[in-house]
């Protein structure tokens, strides 16, 4: 576990990056194999963040604005913490059993995390 800065500098010092979605498919895939792994009730950190502009969420891992998306309902929400933070990292969670959805949470929460090969 860790939180979005370190994931993504554990991806990139292994040649990987976090995970990017770009389609309804790889969304599926990427929840079955978490889902295999029997991890399906805990949360993944993706590579999506809106820290450069809020509410403009883009893969840090290419640099791509987000075109698809399986946002929770009422998500992004960009809550903002006792302590000031903001959501700003995109995490994938099954927060009511209807499958793991998209939510914006705070980047220094530590969980799990998704890389995936550089092309």
């Amino acid at each position: 576990k860790a939180n979005w800065f370190r994931a993504s500098q554990y991806c990139r010092y292994h040649g990987m990056h976090l995970a990017s979605i770009s389609s309804q498919e790889e969304n599926d895939k990427l929840e079955e194999t978490i889902r295999d792994f029997g991890y399906s009730y805990e949360h993944f950190w993706v590579s999506g963040t809106d820290l450069a502009e809020e509410g403009q969420f883009f893969w840090m891992s290419t640099g791509r604005p987000i075109t698809f998306t399986n946002w929770n309902v009422g998500e992004p929400n960009n809550f903002r913490y006792e302590n000031g933070e903001e959501e700003n990292c995109l995490e994938l969670w099954d927060r009511d059993g209807k499958g793991l959805k998209w939510n914006d949470s705070a980047c220094s929460f530590e969980t799990y995390f998704v890389c995936e090969a550089v092309p």
